[in-house]
């Protein structure tokens, strides 16, 4: 079917052949469509995945505003100027 959508080959190694199987007998209505049985397999990843990698951008976060505004102070107001004075042209 034409799409103007990027394709994505996949071979069909063990590891996937067992995944389309499994998914086979999750959803036997698409039993024989591989590709419909793909596109499932990829929905249900990304549906497991979603939450670790939500509360990982969650943690992330959190560790910034712990140590946000840390070492204020620490520097003068024209530390880097200074810095870059002693730099050779």
């Amino acid at each position: 079917m034409p799409t103007t959508k990027p394709r994505y080959p996949v071979t069909e190694t063990p590891e996937v052949a067992a995944a389309l199987a499994a998914a086979a007998r999750r959803w036997p209505e698409d039993q024989g469509r591989p590709a419909r049985l793909l596109r499932r397999l990829i929905e249900e990843g990304h549906r497991s995945i979603e939450p670790e990698a939500a509360e990982l951008e969650s943690s992330r976060r959190a560790a910034l505003r712990r140590v946000s505004g840390a070492y204020t102070g620490l520097y003068d107001q024209d530390y880097l100027q200074k810095l870059r004075a002693e730099w050779p042209e």
